[in-house]
């Protein structure tokens, strides 16, 4: 069992690709190699192949990392299953998650979404995607602030305020401040919650 993330940059006709084409890469080659684990392709579409426990941590990072450049978002379709052919690439294998990857995806314009699940168990799918679409009130209208105060966090869950507010060079009452306009708390909770249903899809 895989998870496969399929996604497509929202607005990126809007911008010079050099502005989030790094960002996307350098993130991606934390998670492994290209073009067996991942690989942008025509311009503004990327795949990522990566275990299931990690699979909605990485994809609220990739948000979160990408809304750095203002007005910029990304669309990603989350999908669950067996990689049944291995090509020489991630874009070119095939299987279950892959499938329900790029079929969750082409659903999200429709939609009007921009993040989903489909693991193969509909009340499971019924569940995640309540609670992503929840989360994505908030989280698409994440400020470069608010959107850099995630990423640090989810880059390492054990930083403390004091260390953020060092690092960013502001006071912890301001490091504070936004945690609460990024919701954070309720990022921290969903993932809490994907990480223990992750061990039974």
């Amino acid at each position: 069992m895989i998870a496969i993330i399929t996604g497509d940059i929202v607005n990126s006709g809007n911008y010079n690709s050099e502005e989030w084409i790094p960002i996307l890469k350098n993130h991606l080659a934390t998670i492994g190699g290209t073009p067996m684990d991942w690989e942008v392709y025509r311009g503004d579409e990327f795949q990522v192949k990566l275990p299931v426990e990690k699979a909605l941590k990485e994809a609220i990072h990739l948000k979160a990392l990408l809304k750095h450049v203002k007005k910029l978002d990304v669309r990603m379709g989350i999908g669950f299953g067996d990689e049944t052919y291995v090509g020489n690439g991630v874009t070119e294998s095939n299987g279950l998650a892959y499938q329900r990857s790029g079929r969750t995806l082409g659903m999200l314009k429709q939609a009007k979404t921009n993040m989903a699940v489909a693991t193969g168990n509909a009340v499971t799918d019924r569940t995640l995607n309540l609670m992503l679409k929840l989360a994505l009130d908030f989280m698409d209208d994440w400020s470069v602030v608010s959107a850099e105060i995630v990423s640090i966090v989810l880059h390492n869950r054990e930083i403390s305020q004091k260390e953020i507010a060092k690092q960013l060079g502001i006071q912890q009452s301001a490091v504070s401040q936004r945690f609460k306009r990024a919701r954070l708390d309720l990022v921290l909770d969903l993932l809490n919650y994907y990480t223990e249903i992750s061990k039974e899809i």
